[in-house]
């Protein structure tokens, strides 16, 4: 397997990097992105057997038709069954509307596929090396805790999680600040914009990268975000087999980075028969701003109580460009919706009243946006929605919406006796950078 960078989209043998190198430096020295050379398509085998397959058994064949010969099989199959070791299952909430439960994992949220998965990987390749490997991550909320936990207690592996003061759930907090060990989390002030920018200047900074070998767990590492494909196939071998769904179908997909939608388009250029995505985004609307206008203009984020989703200049749109190679191709598969907060109450409340079905406030951004948008232009369609997080993590926002309680799984529960660790920092790049060379 080679990647290019989008900065550097040449193919010749010179400009690409080995899946290794790409995973350990997470971004090319031109402040692009890693992208495969070739996104092989999925056998005619694979799909006569999905029907067959287990959950962990299709994600092994998928990652072994895009990695290649990057990783060995039997390593390869390891990583997979000890990784994807929990369920993701379709819910059915009414004729044309799916939900995707993503949250059945150690951090109860879908960033458990690729911080799982990713620290098995970089484990694998750093193995046989004595250098320790310094990775920065930064979270508006479950990235935190997934990769925290995906890492926590991995030999020759350091994880520095950058979050933005008072802009994550007291829950989300706790569960990346509570570790200890080689898990170190930076409060930052400032926003989640500012966390990444500091994250992306550090892996530029010349004498941090002679003295560090830094990488990122965030969806510029394309070892996160190849994993958050698997999903995308489960659910369509759910609704194909067991729901005996024929009809067209579109994903909804809660985005913030843009990594989850990437994710999406990486499975539909394998073969993945979706025609549509809906991007959902809450009033952080950068990209379908673009998606409806065909300007790119990051702004400032903004706060919301979907806080995991206030992202003002999405990393990912540089790959959903290089997938889709232009604006008319993208709007064609990618359809914008933007829902504020007040929509937000309402769906996670009105959901609650007619279904029994709780909803983290992300989830319920995508559910809104499907309602609308099926209602205008949709009405042949299934709508699968993906449930990005446990409603439990947002519990202040969904006990509001919905007047009832909401019971702490144990995960959770357990956490309150905990002491956070948290170290506080400012947004400049000055104070980053001599934190980390101190160390």
């Amino acid at each position: 397997m080679r990647l290019f960078s989008t900065n550097n989209p040449s193919t010749d043998l010179s400009n690409t990097v080995s899946l290794k190198e790409a995973v350990l430096k997470s971004l090319p020295a031109d402040n692009g992105l890693y992208m495969p050379v070739e996104i092989p398509q999925l056998s005619i085998e694979f799909w006569e057997h999905l029907s067959q397959y287990s959950f962990s058994e299709l994600s092994f064949e998928v990652l072994k038709t895009i990695l290649q010969d990057a990783v060995a099989e039997n390593e390869l199959r390891r990583m997979v069954n000890d990784a994807i070791n929990f369920p993701a299952p379709l819910v059915q909430l009414a004729d044309d509307t799916f939900i995707l439960e993503l949250f059945h994992g150690k951090t109860l949220a879908f960033k458990d596929f690729g911080a799982r998965f990713m620290s098995r990987l970089m484990s694998y390749f750093v193995e046989d090396s004595n250098e320790k490997l310094t990775i920065l991550v930064a979270t508006s909320g479950d990235t935190g805790s997934a990769v925290a936990h995906g890492f926590y207690d991995v030999p020759n592996i350091d994880v520095i999680i950058l979050y933005p003061e008072g802009r994550v759930s007291e829950l989300q907090e706790l569960q990346m600040t509570t570790l200890g060990k080689n898990i170190t989390a930076l409060k930052v002030k400032g926003s989640f914009d500012d966390c990444q920018r500091l994250v992306k200047q550090a892996f530029l900074d010349v004498e941090l990268n002679r003295k560090l070998q830094l990488t990122s767990a965030n969806s510029i590492n394309i070892a996160r975000l190849l994993p958050q494909m698997l999903y995308y196939f489960e659910a369509y071998k759910q609704l194909k087999f067991k729901y005996k769904m024929d009809n067209k179908f579109c994903f909804v997909v809660p985005s913030g980075n843009f990594g989850n939608l990437t994710a999406g388009l990486f499975a539909r250029k394998m073969g993945l028969p979706v025609e549509l995505f809906i991007a959902a985004t809450n009033i952080n609307d950068t990209v379908p701003e673009y998606l409806t206008s065909g300007v790119y203009s990051p702004k400032k984020s903004l706060r919301t109580i979907s806080n995991a989703m206030d992202v003002g200049k999405p990393s990912n749109f540089a790959r959903m460009i290089s997938l889709c190679s232009t604006w008319n191709n993208l709007k064609s598969v990618v359809l914008p919706a933007v829902i504020d907060d007040e929509a937000t109450k309402y769906q996670i409340r009105n959901t609650f009243k007619n279904n029994g079905c709780l909803m983290c406030p992300h989830t319920a951004v995508g559910s809104k946006a499907w309602k609308t948008i099926k209602e205008d232009v949709l009405n042949e369609y299934i709508g699968v929605i993906l449930a990005t997080a446990h409603p439990a993590k947002f519990i202040d926002v969904v006990e509001e919406a919905t007047g009832s309680t909401v019971v702490l799984p144990d995960a959770l529960d357990s956490l309150k006796d905990l002491d956070s660790l948290n170290i506080p920092i400012a947004d400049e790049f000055s104070s980053f950078k001599q934190f980390l060379l101190d160390r």
